[in-house]
Formats: C-alpha cells, structure tokens, sequence
C-alpha cells in the first residue's frame, strides 16, 4: 500500500474487529494517512499493544482504543455512547469485526452468536453512530462481507438457527445479510453525505475460526499456506475507506478494489426491508426510538 500521508488528515475513523488480521492493517494504513483512528477489539490488553504498534510504525499519535464485545448488545450500546460522548463525527465506520461458530452458541442477550456478532452488532452499532455520520461533510460506512454470501439465502422462518444447525451455512447467510443491510441502508441514506459500500477482502491468512477447535485449527493450517496476507485482504477496505475514486459512490460491492455484482438473493429489495425490520426489533431500536 502507498496511501497519500495526508489523505485522512483530521479525519475521524472507527474500526472494528482492529487488535489482529485485516481490523489492524486497515487501522494501521488509515492512521499512516493522518487520520485520527478508534480501534475496537475485546482485549485490554490486545487493544493497549495495537495502540502502541500503530503509533510506533505511523508516528501518528492520534490513535485511541475502545473495548467491546460486540456479541453483547449491552457493550454495542456502550460503545457507541463512549465514542459519542468523545466526538462530534465520524468521517468512515469501518465494520469489520466477525467470525464463524461450527457449533451453535448463543450470546447473552439469547442470540444465535453467528449473526449476533457478523450482522447484528454492525447493524445496531451503525444505527446508534449514525448522527455523528450524518454530522461528517462525507462520510463512509464500509461492512466487510465475503463472496461466501453467493451460497446463501435466508430462511426467515429459522434465521437463528435453530433447526438443523450448519456453522458454514450460518457464517454464509451473515454474510448474505451484510448486502442487504448495505444496500436498504445506502437506499435511506441516498439524499445524505453519507455512502454505504461492501466488500469481499479475499481469503485472508488470520486467526479466523481459531474459537473452533482443531476444525479452527485445520483451518488456520490451509489458510497458511494457500490463502493471502492480511495486508492483500485489507487492501479493498483501505480503498473503500479513503480513495477519492468512490467519492459519492453507494450501494455497491467491491472486490479486489472494483465494484462487482452480488448475487440475486442479496439485491432481494423485499427480503432487505424485512430483513431490516426483523433486525430492529431485535437490537430493540424499534421500541427505543420508533424508527422504520
């Protein structure tokens, strides 16, 4: 990567999923660009040592952590009222943060963690920073999808998972709901500053599906050796983050820095608004705020 230094001066960016893998290479490149950078992760301490890497590699100062675990809605909330009470904008939301869970867990709030965790938090996170976006003169929001969303379509009946479990099924159907949360979210944003893109980052060599056993452990094996560096992986949301190529672009979805077609199930406008509806009720936006 060979960002202008200056591309992101005095910009406000937030990260999440940033201590490791992709979240820190794309943390990392905007703070070499001068912009002021919120890292999120779980770890205290994971979250102190990326702070200090970043700022030692970019001599960019500008460069916080906030602590979450973005299964809990709870710390979602948290979250975003720290960052808010803390700043006045947000010029680019980077959600990045995810996983996969071969055997079915729930979250604390009784949620199927897959898409707690990959489409929820994303969702309620974004819902509850959307004021400081719209406070930005143009601001970005960028959800790391995966081309893993071609073998996905939803099944509204059992959108947790709760019959006949598959933990590639559900990873894949979280990842059908980024696009569909990307583009109903692009379509009520399109007469605002803000812009909502997607993007597939590859398959990266991370610490990927290590929560899962030796399956975690066969997989972290093959993507050693076949899959590419974290730095390849972030480059897309590097692009999305901050190129002026897609000033003003919204609604799409990018691989390896060129927009592509998604598939039919995740431009399904019907199943996007239900998907929505379904999705704000269950973060609890619908009581707390009344919004459609």
């Amino acid at each position: 990567m060979n960002p202008d230094i200056r591309g992101l001066r005095e910009k406000v960016c937030l990260v999440t999923g940033a201590t490791s893998g992709i979240g820190f290479v794309t943390t990392r490149e905007l703070a070499r660009q001068g912009a002021r950078v919120v890292l999120v992760g779980r770890s205290q301490a994971k979250c102190a040592a990326a702070v200090r890497q970043i700022q030692s590699e970019t001599g960019n100062q500008e460069v916080v952590a906030l602590l979450a675990d973005l299964s809990a809605q709870q710390q979602v909330r948290r979250l975003a009222r720290e960052f808010n009470e803390r700043h006045t904008r947000l010029d680019v939301l980077v959600n990045n943060a995810g996983g996969i869970w071969l055997k079915r867990e729930l979250t604390e709030d009784g949620l199927e963690m897959t898409v707690a965790v990959n489409h929820l938090a994303p969702f309620l996170l974004t819902h509850l920073l959307r004021d400081r976006l719209q406070a930005s003169s143009s601001a970005r929001v960028v959800n790391v999808s995966s081309r893993a969303h071609q073998k996905a379509t939803l099944d509204f009946s059992d959108l947790m998972g709760e019959h006949d479990y598959s933990g590639w099924r559900q990873y894949c159907r979280s990842k059908l709901m980024n696009l569909l949360f990307t583009y109903e979210l692009a379509e009520q944003l399109r007469d605002t500053s803000v812009t909502v893109n997607a993007l597939h980052p590859g398959w990266v060599a991370t610490g990927f599906a290590g929560n899962n056993g030796w399956k975690g452990w066969l997989w972290q094996l093959a993507a050693r050796c076949f899959a590419i560096s974290p730095e390849d992986g972030a480059r897309t949301i590097v692009y999305l983050s901050s190129s002026p190529e897609v000033t003003g672009v919204s609604g799409s979805y990018f691989v390896r820095e060129q927009a592509v077609p998604s598939s039919p199930a995740s431009n399904d406008k019907d199943a996007a608004k239900r998907l929505w509806q379904i999705s704000m009720e269950s973060t609890g936006l619908q009581a707390a705020t009344g919004l459609s």
